[in-house]
């Protein structure tokens, strides 16, 4: 038996993951969520909703990061009095969330949020208010989230399961859409949240195999940046692989913007969105004839912000080097002293070590250039303002 070695002819396609789940689509403003829509990457203020200077300030930074959808907070009536200059003035749709009290489901309607986010563990007497609930909705246009929670599991499906089991998280959410459903709403999503990832899936994947509504990816209470961002992506890989999940909200003790960098990172990496800039770059090791750390953190820095997708390779030793820079868009092999500049697979120059970070920017912003997009450089040198010169 032989086997043909060498490069192909055409080029493979990237493989895929599984097919998207099948869910009904709702609008949350102007953004689709379910049906064929791409998975949309939300977050959640931190400021007092009262506080609306202060909260737009925050919705502007979370939209230039990329998010999407942004969730406010309304314990009070100060914060339901905000609502409606928030959701006028916000430049992304702006979901109300809602605990405790029923009269913010509707003050968030009337202020014209985008959707609204609702706890039915934590509601008093919710069941009692769903009919009128879907009638102001369905008046408005406003769908509505079924935030399931395991910290806040109504007390009856607590003491049945003992605990916030995948099934008793599945069935909170199942009984309130029943509810809904018995006045004619469906423009609902859902999401059954718990802090363990491993209890999160399972109870992903009854709910997806039970019902077609769109729904929305969360760990509960994550943890800190690291932590939170480790059992994150496990969770959302696991279950976005399997094609479920429709939007995400990646839960950080962090500032908001980190969630959105994270969120927007798993998805790239799941190619569930389009790359923006990826750094490829080795460990290190024995081998490696060149500070592979310093090198990659002064290409990221120098690349930071860098307008169009581009994938950077930063290698450090002749084993996987050519090979890794020669995948790149754009990539450096280094040893000796200098490095083999990669240009789409093919080595255009060899310059000094101490070159290799400029000259990196310099085909970076020559790529650029030849994709119609202009980049100002800032002070230090990396990329700045962008002007797209050409469609």
């Amino acid at each position: 038996m032989s086997v043909e070695l060498g490069l192909p002819k055409i080029r493979p396609q990237a493989p895929q993951l599984a097919p998207r789940r099948k869910s009904r689509q709702i609008m949350v403003g102007s953004v689709p969520v379910g049906g064929d829509a791409p998975v949309s990457v939300q977050s959640m203020t931190t400021t007092l909703t009262s506080d609306v200077n202060s909260t737009l300030q925050q919705i502007a930074e979370l939209t230039a990061a990329g998010c999407q959808i942004v969730r406010v907070a309304c314990p009070s009536q100060d914060d339901a009095d905000a609502l409606p200059q928030i959701a006028r003035k916000s430049p992304i749709p702006v979901i109300a969330d809602i605990h405790f009290q029923p009269k913010y489901v509707f003050a968030a309607i009337d202020a014209g949020c985008a959707a609204v986010r609702v706890n039915p563990g934590n509601i008093k007497k919710f069941d009692d208010k769903i009919g009128e609930i879907a009638k102001a909705a369905a008046g408005a246009g406003v769908p509505i989230r079924i935030g399931v929670n395991a910290g806040s599991l109504d007390k009856r499906l607590l003491e049945k399961y003992g605990k916030a089991t995948p099934e008793a998280l599945v069935e909170s959410a199942l009984w309130e859409c029943s509810l809904f459903e018995e006045h004619g709403f469906q423009d609902i999503k859902i999401s059954v949240k718990h802090n363990d990832p491993v209890v999160m899936i399972e109870a992903y994947r009854q709910l997806a195999a039970r019902c077609d509504y769109p729904l929305h990816l969360g760990v509960t209470e994550a943890g800190p940046a690291f932590q939170g961002t480790i059992k994150s992506a496990v969770a959302f890989g696991a279950l976005l692989s399997q094609g479920i999940g429709d939007t995400i909200r990646v839960s950080l003790s962090a500032p908001p913007v980190e969630e959105i960098k994270v969120g927007s990172q798993i998805l790239e990496s799941l190619g569930l969105r389009e790359r923006g800039l990826e750094i490829v770059s080795c460990p290190s090791c024995g081998r490696a004839q060149v500070d592979v750390y310093t090198l990659a953190e002064r290409v990221t820095a120098g690349l930071q912000g860098f307008p169009v997708p581009l994938r950077v390779a930063v290698m450090g030793c002749v084993v996987n080097g050519p090979g890794e820079a020669r995948e790149a868009d754009l990539g450096v092999a280094s040893g000796n002293g200098k490095g083999q500049i990669f240009v789409k697979g093919e080595v255009i120059k060899t310059v000094p070590e101490d070159q290799i970070v400029e000259t990196l920017i310099e085909e970076a912003l020559r790529i650029a250039e030849e994709m119609g997009v202009e980049v100002d450089l800032d002070d230090d040198g990396g990329p700045g303002v962008q002007v797209v010169t050409a469609p």
